[in-house]
């Protein structure tokens, strides 16, 4: 298999070094091998015809046979437009061309029986198919019966060089003729009977080629079992690797410091999902491995406090913790609300920002060297080589999409003979299919319940016409003494989109609010500004902030009640509900109001739906993945994986996926190095494997 598909496309017929050239530029296709897992998008039926009377200009692809009766050629050079009159017995249609008219002109011929394939469209009261693919009725006839035609991605430079989807299905078409017999299976021969699996060879071949709609299914599968199987692999095995390599710190004993917190001084009673996700950490923390744990959970379900507990039992026994922040405006938040919950405690907590001033920073390096300071909260700050611990035995990293690979392994290797327990939180809920792709070899955590006394947040939509009310009810708020964000997408004017800008929006409430203080932050400004605006609305001298998406990561203002997000449908599905989480962290009740123009499209129509619909973050992210698709939710980016999925979509594959990673599971447990020989395909596989050199998994 590997000689044949390692060859170059330059050397497949109807390829030649330009197209080889262009598609490499283009679509990074060099190898046989590249070209063959180049999968069409979509699949049209060749075989069904219509006659022109039936067309009409709502139709997606239609199919016609007929004849030309005359051309028609307006306009010269570059501008030339070329309309031939198409009929059959029923109707006509013009075919119009604005590039290739040589072509057309010296090949198409008058009266001689044409199919006509192509999408067709509405000029004034005419019909017409613009580029339409035409070959001669003898051509169609020779094809086999049944033929679906794949449909294949190309970029504007490919159709300039005649390289459109067609003809890359010819390129296809010639290769999968050459490929018969010359494929060699990928999977263990158990594992594709047990699962009653289709042979690569075969899938690759259909693929491109279907003969109906269930080879076509059967084929399509395979393929997408085997991309999500061969990515669960490498990151199982990597953590059989880790487990194996890595020892973990011991947190045996329940001391002094965990039970007097827990008696005296929790603020509250802990939840059922922090209880469970506390003695899920508990476990980690007494195998002798190291814990690698990813902490789900909403804005305020109490992640933080779970954190501290965790920090806590660390003291107990004789460890240092550090949490790592994304910015200074939160890291700073995480120290208040810590130093808060440990104040009548014999604990030293500190803080390490990029702005700590260098004698106070001198002071920190010495204190927690020696080991005085036993809890230290940071930015990145944190990761420099002058900050050494005496021994830490628990890192927490806070909203860890944000930091890169080489941030966190820095980290990570702090001390070096055995590395801390990693507990990952993040308030960006992880559709279940990307956290087992992304984090697949971490173990998840989920807090997926509100602490007592929080009211769930009220979500509703407005159109513009009901401003006037808007502003009614956001005056009695005010009365009230609450608190109100309004955020807004853009900074400055934009040409290209009709939206209400921050600084417009600014003026408009100091007018309609005249009586209240409004103050503004967004990401130009200065960080000194934005963070003294900020701290006073935190403090309440400020009522209104008006404010772009800053504010998604921000300070915690539990009297802030109201967030309105205006053109909301401009934003995306998880950066509403980011937004949606800077409110509802206090008693009162809190209002999220989506304000947006009445011209929505229907995927911004389901987004504010689904965020009027439910304050579930974990359903929001289901629906997220399954309009945007995986690659832009964050995290993705940074992840350090690197897989690129050509096949399989995380948001509906699920169920192949799941499938995908209990094979995987099943494997690894019965031959946790792959050494049986069943298992030397897949060992093979991982050897050549890029990814699986580089352990990603080993810095969560």
């Amino acid at each position: 298999m590997a000689a044949f598909l390692d060859q170059e496309i330059k050397y497949l017929p109807g390829v030649g070094p330009k197209r080889a050239e262009l598609l490499y530029k283009e679509l990074k296709l060099k190898t046989f091998r590249d070209l063959i897992y180049y999968f069409p998008y979509k699949y049209i039926d060749r075989t069904k015809f219509y006659f022109i009377s039936e067309i009409h200009a709502q139709m997606p692809y239609i199919q016609v046979k007929g004849k030309i009766r005359s051309f028609e050629s307006v306009g010269a050079g570059r501008k030339e437009r070329l309309t031939a009159y198409f009929y059959d017995n029923t109707g006509s249609i013009e075919l119009i061309w604005f590039r290739g008219i040589k072509w057309q002109k010296e090949n198409l011929k008058l009266n001689k029986e044409y199919v006509v394939f192509g999408k067709p469209s509405q000029f004034g009261k005419r019909l017409n198919l613009v580029h339409p693919e035409m070959e001669t009725l003898e051509e169609q006839q020779l094809k086999p019966a049944g033929l679906f035609q794949g449909y294949y991605h190309t970029t504007e430079n490919m159709k300039k060089s005649f390289l459109n989807s067609r003809t890359i299905n010819k390129i296809q078409l010639t290769l999968i003729q050459l490929a018969k017999g010359k494929i060699g299976e990928t999977l263990p021969a158990r594992l594709v009977a047990r699962l009653k699996l289709y042979s690569l060879e075969k899938s690759l071949i259909t693929i491109h080629k279907p003969e109906n709609t269930i080879e076509l299914k059967n084929a399509t599968f395979r393929l997408k079992f085997e991309e999500l199987f061969f990515i669960q692999l490498k990151i199982l095995a990597l953590k059989h690797k880790r487990e194996k390599k890595f020892k973990g710190f011991y947190f045996k004993k329940v001391g002094y410091n965990f039970n007097k917190f827990y008696t005296d001084f929790l603020p509250f009673e802990l939840t059922g999902a922090q209880k469970k996700v506390i003695k899920e950490i508990r476990v980690d923390v007494n195998r002798g491995t190291q814990m690698n744990r990813l902490l789900q959970g909403d804005v305020g379900s109490g992640k933080t406090l779970v954190a501290l507990m965790i920090m806590l039992l660390a003291i107990d026994n004789g460890f240092q913790s550090c949490l790592m922040a994304p910015t200074e405006i939160l890291a700073q938040q995480h120290f208040q609300s810590l130093s808060k919950f440990l104040e009548g405690m014999n604990i030293r907590i500190e803080l390490l920002t990029g702005s700590t001033k260098a004698k106070v920073r001198k002071g920190l390096h010495t204190a927690l060297k020696s080991g005085e300071i036993q809890v230290l909260i940071g930015t990145h700050a944190l990761i420099e080589d002058v900050v050494v611990f005496k021994n830490l035995g628990l890192v927490v990293i806070d909203e860890q999409h944000r930091f890169g690979v080489a941030q966190r392994a820095k980290l990570w290797k702090k001390n070096e003979l055995i590395p801390p327990h990693v507990l990952v939180m993040t308030a960006t809920p992880i559709p279940r299919t990307l956290a087992m792709t992304v984090y697949g070899d971490l173990d998840v955590s989920v807090i997926d319940e509100l602490p007592p006394g929080r009211k769930p947040i009220q979500t509703m939509h407005f159109f513009e016409n009901k401003r006037g009310q808007l502003n009614n009810f956001l005056g009695q708020q005010l009365a009230k003494g609450a608190q109100i964000y309004i955020v807004f997408p853009l900074i400055s004017e934009s040409e290209k989109m009709d939206l209400k800008n921050l600084e417009e929006g600014y003026r408009h409430i100091t007018e309609v609010f005249p009586d209240s203080k409004v103050g503004m932050v967004h990401g130009k400004m200065k960080p000194a500004i934005k963070e003294s605006a900020m701290q006073a609305f935190k403090r309440g001298e400020t009522q209104i902030m008006v404010a772009t998406t800053v504010i998604e990561v921000g300070v915690d203002v539990p009297n802030a009640t109201i967030m309105v997000i205006e053109s909301a449908e401009r934003f995306g599905l998880s950066q509403l509900h980011q937004l949606r989480g800077r409110v509802g962290r206090g008693a009162n009740q809190s209002y999220c109001i989506l304000m947006s123009s009445y011209k929505i499209g229907s995927e911004s129509k389901l987004r504010l739906e689904t965020m009027v619909r439910t304050n579930d973050g974990f359903e929001i992210a289901e629906v997220d993945m399954k309009l945007r698709g995986p690659g832009e939710i964050d995290g993705t980016q940074q992840s350090g994986i690197g897989f690129d999925l050509k096949i399989a979509n995380l948001g509906k594959d699920g169920e192949i996926l799941q499938l995908a990673r209990n094979v995987a599971i099943d494997i690894l447990d019965d031959d946790p190095v792959l050494q049986k020989e069943e298992n030397r395909l897949l060992l093979s596989y991982l050897m050549s494997s890029k990814e699986t050199k580089f352990s990603w998994s080993s810095i969560s």
